[in-house]
């Protein structure tokens, strides 16, 4: 298709991320979109979804051989991946066929919190794949997105998730008065269609974000929108730091890396200590990272406040659907 339009693919186009991020650009109207998508989803309705929308698909996998990498990367301007925490060591061999290839740009799989070397497996795994990134010399964009607010507000009594996912959301941490850097999920491709082809943000990391928020103003606000009031503030649970240590002790003591429900608890566990008691997802403690900040970058667009997420968050059939992997 003969277009002048940059060609992005995406990698892990129809996960919760990632689907963010191809409808983030379709909307744009400024690319070319393609997803890669392995053999054994090539005819999935989640595929057939994208195709409908717009985009063109490529078939093949991380783990294919290096001469095939380089072929479905045929054309390609950006490259953006979105897998989940256990391939991000699967992402070198296409970044290193996409410095071969010519491809301009690459934006490998953060879009998470900020955080420095030491606090947490998977933020350690990523810092060591930007230093590959640095060695390989292809132009790169890291980009961070705080914490989604769909996981920020505690979810409403009627919600059908099991229980030990509410229970999670309930959870206060310590003091709660940790601040934390929060976006709205479906936003996150708005952003992510303008930092990829600015000048600005080659080489350079990104922090998107649309409020900054305390956690127990987000459970007022969640306890006051969703009507529920005094009966979810009955519901609340109280975490010492001293409970997230252990829980993250208990953990790395246990640790398999082909344990994946075990590996996604210690992750979440790792994350919570990260926010609420190391109280890395800040503003200040992104731009001290060196983090750009979206916000400064892109003043154009509408930032939408936790308040303003809550209304459509507790207005929705199953307000959990974000935990269950629904869009």
């Amino acid at each position: 298709m003969a277009t002048n339009k940059p060609t992005a693919l995406v990698i892990g186009g129809t996960g919760q991320t990632g689907r963010s991020i191809v409808n983030g650009l379709l909307k744009s109207g400024n690319f070319r979109v393609l997803v890669l998508v392995r053999p054994s989803s090539a005819t999935k309705p989640a595929t057939q979804e994208l195709v409908a929308s717009g985009v063109e698909i490529r078939v093949g996998a991380l783990t294919d051989d290096y001469e095939k990498l380089k072929q479905l990367l045929q054309g390609v301007d950006i490259l953006i991946s979105a897998v989940d925490a256990r391939a991000i060591d699967e992402q070198r061999e296409i970044f290193r066929a996409a410095k071969e290839v010519g491809v301009q740009r690459v934006i490998p799989c953060d879009f998470a919190t900020p955080g420095a070397k030491g606090g947490r497996l998977q933020a350690d795994m990523k810092l060591k794949f930007r230093e590959y990134l640095k060695e390989l010399g292809v132009g790169y964009t890291i980009i961070d997105v705080g914490w989604w607010m769909q996981f920020f507000l505690p979810l409403p009594l009627r919600s059908t998730v099991p229980p030990h996912v509410k229970a999670m959301t309930w959870s206060i941490y310590g003091t709660s008065e940790s601040r934390n850097l929060l976006t709205n999920l479906h936003h996150i491709g708005t952003y992510v269609a303008r930092i990829i082809t600015d000048p600005r943000t080659l080489n350079k990391w990104v922090i998107v974000w649309e409020d900054e928020v305390v956690q127990k103003d987000a459970h007022e606000i969640g306890e006051r929108v969703s009507g529920d009031g005094d009966a979810l503030r009955e519901k609340r649970i109280y975490v010492s730091e001293q409970d997230v240590k252990r829980l993250i002790a208990e953990g790395e003591a246990a640790y398999d890396p082909t344990d994946h429900q075990a590996t996604l608890k210690l992750l979440w566990d790792q994350y919570l200590n990260s926010m609420h008691f190391l109280e890395e997802n800040t503003l200040e403690n992104a731009k001290r990272l060196g983090y750009l900040d979206a916000r400064e970058l892109y003043p154009d667009i509408p930032a939408q406040s936790l308040e303003e997420f809550a209304k459509e968050f507790y207005g929705l059939p199953e307000p959990g659907i974000t935990f269950l992997g629904g869009r």
